[in-house]
């Protein structure tokens, strides 16, 4: 008998499909899909097939769909022709099909918003059909033009932005949130993980500033805090905000944004209060615990925010992404009895599955009815299924 097997016989299971909420919007389940940059719509523009793919997650019981990561109208936002924007009539009639067949499908979806800051490409010809991209360096935001780590010297590459640029690109994150609600989305989810530039803010390497955006930890969160705020006034206080965040980065796996509960603390709780409905804590591996305990980075969020927090890293996979990427195959692994048990005491109240929902767009089905999972392997990236 299966592991999947045996933990039907008294349905463990059960905590996974449960109803829970986030803000005032109701979910089915507690499955969401990680947002998973697939670089698929052509020019910026999400065209059916990308509608198509989402839809088959939502008919898979997938209970919150959050998009790959969209360019917000900022002039340096993208670092890719083919991943979506959020700008222009083109692209706003991609994600309006795309709304409209997760809610066919009776599926909630969120917008990710996405601005890479200093990860980005000389030049775009998505982002150049409405923004000049200019000469690299003059035009790329970040805090203080300052990229590295993960064994590179840390090296500064642009200038830092002035205080009109800040406010500049906070304005486009409302305006992104505002358009994602015209369009129908039910909620925004904001990216600041990963490096990019609401990280490269948060995170001492990349910030140096000395004025009010730069110095402690409570400085460098502004940025991010303010965001939220414009994001919220545009948006109202019903729709669903959700702030993603991370302590690794694309630039040093092991980065730590904090290194104690009481510098995290200062991180998530004025997003909080600015605004912040819950927390998607990206982690490479789920199980592994923060500031040396065993609970993990959503455990901890959720504690110390007050807030529902999401938990994803290698759900039913056997190695992380990096091993992926490496060129490593991913294996199922069916064995949830540790996340459900964490599920069910309420250590976080999402669980989030990237690639294991690539190789199964029913994956709830399938872990529900003990269905064998189907592998993933690198080569998946390649089409839209």
């Amino acid at each position: 008998m299966s592991a999947v097997q045996k933990m039907k016989v008294s349905d463990p299971l059960e905590v996974l499909f449960t109803p829970t909420r986030i803000g005032s919007l109701e979910l089915r389940n507690r499955i969401a899909m990680a947002p998973m940059t697939r670089a698929m719509s052509r020019g910026g523009v999400p065209g059916e097939d990308v509608a198509r793919y989402y839809r088959r997650r939502a008919e898979g019981g997938v209970g919150l769909i959050i998009t790959e990561g969209t360019f917000i109208p900022h002039p340096s936002a993208g670092n890719d022709e083919n991943a979506p924007r959020i700008y222009g009539d083109d692209a706003l009639n991609g994600w309006r099909r795309v709304v409209e067949q997760v809610h066919d499908a009776e599926g909630r979806i969120f917008a990710q918003l996405w601005h890479v800051g200093l990860v980005r490409k000389r030049h775009v010809d998505g982002v150049g059909s409405l923004f000049d991209d200019g000469p690299v360096g003059d035009n790329r935001f970040s805090p203080s033009g300052i990229i590295g780590g993960n064994d590179l010297p840390l090296e500064r590459v642009g200038r830092p932005a002035t205080l009109d640029e800040i406010r500049g690109a906070i304005a486009a994150y409302g305006e992104a949130a505002r358009t994602a609600k015209a369009l129908g989305f039910d909620g925004v989810e904001i990216h600041g993980a990963h490096g990019y530039l609401i990280d490269q803010f948060l995170w001492d390497q990349t910030n140096r500033r000395k004025d009010e955006y730069g110095g402690d930890i409570g400085r460098r969160t502004r940025f991010a805090a303010e965001v939220v705020q414009e994001i919220r006034q545009k948006v109202g206080p019903e729709f669903p905000v959700v702030m993603r965040l991370s302590s690794w980065k694309q630039q040093d796996y092991s980065a730590r944004l904090a290194t104690s509960p009481e510098e995290w603390a200062a991180i998530v709780r004025p997003l909080a209060r600015a605004g912040v409905d819950a927390f998607h804590l990206s982690q490479r591996r789920y199980w592994e615990g923060e500031f040396g305990t065993e609970a993990n980075l959503a455990t901890w969020t959720k504690k110390l925010s007050g807030k529902p927090t999401i938990t994803v890293g290698s759900i039913t996979l056997d190695n992380s992404m990096l091993e992926m990427m490496r060129g490593e195959g991913s294996l199922p692994e069916n064995n949830l009895a540790p996340l459900l048990a964490r599920l069910e005491r309420g250590d976080f109240d999402l669980v989030a599955v990237g690639r294991a929902l690539i190789a199964n767009p029913d994956w709830p089905h399938r872990v529900r009815n003990g269905t064998p999972l189907v592998p993933y392997s690198l080569n998946m990236l390649q089409s839209l299924v």
